[in-house]
């Protein structure tokens, strides 16, 4: 591509030809503000603080969605520039909800930052504000209109990136407001309440249902057993809310912290993900061998069987029928581990950490009950495991490592790649391919399958005299993509990896938040990917079959992979959804 010359706050510097000022200001070390700016999601100059000036130009321009042209001189930080910016931003102010000190994004607020970058230290407008509406009837995600500034990034995310359009702009002018479809609750329209809206916007105006009362509630209750369980993604992102580097594998200190907030066992969701292999591998060659339906889809993601059940009620006999890992292993430890303890289920607590917050809503599902019990009683993401230590006064950079607890705390590599896209593909193949050809690996790791962090990736993997046709799909726009190949018998696949998240797990809703100028510089997902990939190279196991407590497991309660009390405990069905019915 051609480069054209610019001039930046008196440097001249050589852009890419169509690139904006936005991107000319990077590359010259200008630090233009930003607001509603969202790298490749969203550009639209609504908030007006990237506004430049630009030689020849009458007025103000904004840089995110102007491109540079060849010689053209920019001016980023002038008196003029400074005034105007602190008056858009003080009247944003004026119609927001001013509630720092408690809300959940107090510290982590870009509209904060910004506030104390351009020292706003008076609002000097007053007038009425738009009417608040919350919606907090979401077991998943809650919306406080009073807090968001229509910046449009949760749009753009849901729109442009999920292909879900649960979100819109609703009315004009004053009364403008995020909302759904008749303004209904999240929970009563099709959203698959993936939570990517809520690490797009840049405050307080959208969050994950606090669950973290209910699990103090547990701990504190003597007649409770209270169990925890981590999910893959959560040790390769808890740290950075405790300042330690993205993709800081924290594993031990993570466990450490949990171990002191006060629960009866802290057990590795890695261990379901190894039933999960267990019990998805056994039904993908079940499919092969024996003519069941094609391609298979996997369930581990809850954002995307939601999705699935919302817009594709026609295809839902091509996801596996194996419930999640953190579902799995609540099951089991209602039932393997309370008789092996000598506890009652009904006395059993399971809290699952989570980069998830469709977990929450997945937990709720009557189809997760076994017995009259829920698998898993509470679900908390990444950051509420956070705000809870922190609340304790725990901070992980200075724990000392520790291991997980038995009976339950073996896992396999394998399971420790479920996090990130082509995790779960990896991980089948690794068990699929050993248990068909009854040969043991030459090489564990299927590179062929490691997903792009933001795409669908094809590949042919030759079992035996067998050839694979595989899908490896993260975003759900992607994978609309893929399932309408598949409704129009267009889908040449055997097996087909999705996630809800671009990126995978890693990239969750229920992750720690970093602002709009971070993922600019750092590709986040990559980073905490790599680590997973770490953990599994490092694990003396790495394949789910191998995992002596799932050995052990199968032999001493559930018989085999697929038999009836697997299928009791560990599966699952799902149903289309219903909309719009008035009560």
């Amino acid at each position: 591509m051609e480069n054209i010359k610019v001039t930046i706050d008196g440097k001249v510097v050589e852009v890419p030809s169509g690139s904006t000022i936005l991107e000319a200001s990077r590359i010259a070390g200008a630090d233009v503000p930003t607001l509603c700016y969202l790298k490749e999601v969203n550009k639209i100059g609504a908030c007006r603080m990237c506004i430049v000036e630009v030689e020849g130009a009458r007025g103000f321009v904004t840089s995110c969605t102007t491109p540079v042209t060849e010689g053209m001189v920019v001016r980023t930080n002038t008196p003029a520039l400074r005034d105007a910016r602190k008056v858009t931003l003080e009247l944003l102010l004026s119609n927001h909800r001013k509630e720092c000190l408690t809300c959940v994004r107090g510290g982590n607020c870009e509209l904060q930052t910004l506030s104390r970058k351009l020292n706003v230290d008076n609002i000097e407008f007053e007038g009425d504000m738009s009417e608040r509406f919350v919606d907090d009837i979401c077991p998943s995600i809650v919306r406080d209109t009073s807090k968001c500034i229509l910046c449009k990034r949760c749009v753009a995310t849901c729109k442009k990136i999920q292909n879900v359009g649960a979100i819109d702009t609703v009315n004009r002018g004053f009364k403008s407001h995020i909302g759904t479809a008749m303004d209904k609750s999240l929970a009563d329209v099709p959203c698959s309440l993936c939570g990517q809206c809520i690490n797009a916007c840049p405050t307080g105006a959208l969050s994950e249902k606090d669950d973290t009362r209910e699990v103090w509630n547990a701990i504190e209750n003597p007649e409770k057993y209270v169990v925890v369980q981590t999910a893959p993604a959560v040790r390769a992102a808890i740290g950075e809310e405790f300042g330690m580097p993205i993709g800081t594998l924290a594993t031990g200190k993570m466990v450490a912290g949990l171990k002191k907030l006060g629960f009866d066992k802290v057990f590795d969701t890695n261990t379901g993900a190894d039933f999960t292999i267990m019990e998805e591998g056994t039904e993908l060659i079940d499919r092969l061998t024996n003519g069941g339906v094609l391609p298979m889809v996997t369930s581990c993601s809850p954002g995307w069987v939601r999705f699935a059940e919302n817009t594709y009620p026609d295809l839902l006999d091509h996801l596996s029928t194996a419930k999640s890992p953190h579902q799995m292993f609540g099951a089991l430890i209602k039932s393997y581990f309370a008789e092996k303890e000598g506890i009652d289920p009904n006395k059993i607590f399971v809290v699952s950490v989570m980069p998830c917050v469709a977990k929450k809503a997945e937990a709720k599902r009557d189809e997760m009950k076994v017995n009259g019990l829920y698998d898993v009683d509470a679900v908390i993401t990444t950051r509420e495991a956070a705000r809870m230590m922190k609340e304790a006064g725990i901070d992980l950079k200075y724990e000392e490592e520790e291991p997980f607890d038995n009976p339950m705390g073996e896992a396999s590599g394998a399971a420790a790649i479920f996090g990130t896209t082509g995790g779960v593909m990896e991980a089948a193949l690794r068990t699929v391919s050993e248990l068909m050809t009854g040969k043991e690996l030459e090489k564990i790791e299927f590179e062929e399958v490691r997903g792009e962090l933001n795409g669908i990736k094809e590949a042919t993997v030759n079992i035996g005299d067998r050839q694979l046709k595989l899908a490896i799909v993260n975003g759900l726009a992607n994978a609309g993509k893929v399932m309408d190949m598949v409704r129009n018998h267009e889908a040449p696949y055997d097996f087909i990896e999705v996630m809800a998240c671009p990126g995978g797990c890693v990239n969750g809703g229920g992750q720690p938040i970093h602002d709009a100028k971070t993922k600019e510089k750092l590709n986040i997902p990559a980073l905490r990917k790599q680590a997973l990939y770490e953990a599994d190279k490092n694990l003396k196991v790495r394949k789910s079959h191998e995992n002596p407590i799932i050995k052990q497991i199968y032999e001493d309660y559930l018989e085999k992979p697929g038999s009836h009390k697997a299928h009791e405990l560990l599966h699952t069905s799902y149903h289309e959804r219903e909309y719009f019915v008035e009560e």
